[in-house]
């Protein structure tokens, strides 16, 4: 099977993270919005990070210790408990784990018990994805518990070769001219090959968190993925009805 690697380079553009020994850092996501929850998710995979949710504070414990994650992102206001009390439980047992707080209260007294509880650093909400991921890497790798890889940025899905720091694709050799919007399209598709990808995920990954369109956009930017991508060769993107959109290798 071919899979992508932690080797590659973030939709940042930037060198991609791993823990010291070149596995993917681990990442717990605690908020009680199965939403946010999922969308936050799906950043943190797109990085090659391993990651699970929980959605309250007991959960929250309980995963942790399974995990032993790297780093936390912690809504401050949880069904059962708060923040703060979850952070200590999980300091108590991983000392030098990274937490970012998410509150949707901005006051300065918030910002500051954060900190105060042992927080490394907060957002508040609404976010940008691009911001956590990007104080995440910054607390990960000030806590020297985070790498940077050095192998070349290079996706590969059957006969399909993505360089994403030359930002070429590649198809059985032949090289395809991709849009930018392509270009983050596919590349979404080949980060998670076999796993089908409904609109709303796509929207999400490739137009941003926030983006106000409709599902007909995943449609058309699919169909001119198909017409270079596929066109005059076996398939590779393929149409699960009612569902979304899967890039599979071709098999023969």
């Amino acid at each position: 099977m071919n899979t992508p690697s932690a080797t590659h380079t973030p939709r940042s553009g930037r060198p991609a993270l791993a823990r010291p020994d070149g596995t993917p850092l681990r990442v717990l996501v605690v908020d009680d919005d199965p939403d946010l929850s999922e969308v936050l998710c799906g950043a943190l995979r797109y990085e090659g990070w391993e990651v699970r949710t929980a959605g309250d504070g007991a959960t929250a414990v309980t995963r942790a210790r399974e995990l032993m994650p790297d780093a936390v992102v912690l809504d401050v206001m949880l069904p059962d408990t708060d923040g703060f009390a979850v952070l200590r439980s999980l300091r108590t047992a991983r000392p030098e784990i990274c937490v970012l707080f998410l509150t949707a209260r901005d006051a300065v007294e918030d910002r500051i018990a954060g900190i105060t509880a042992g927080g490394d650093d907060y957002v508040t909400k609404p976010f940008s994805l691009e911001e956590v991921v990007a104080r995440l890497r910054g607390l990960l790798r000030r806590a020297g518990m985070a790498r940077q890889l050095v192998d070349g940025p290079r996706l590969t899905v059957g006969d399909l070769t993505m360089d994403e720091e030359a930002r070429e694709v590649t198809r059985a050799g032949e090289l395809i001219e991709l849009s930018p919007t392509e270009f983050e399209l596919l590349r979404f598709l080949m980060r998670n090959p076999r796993r089908v990808l409904s609109k709303s995920q796509i929207l999400d990954r490739v137009w941003s968190y926030d983006f106000g369109g409709q599902a007909h956009v995943v449609e058309l930017y699919i169909s001119y993925l198909r017409k270079k991508v596929d066109a005059g060769r076996d398939p590779m993107i393929h149409t699960v009805r009612g569902v979304g959109y899967v890039l599979k290798p071709v098999t023969r």
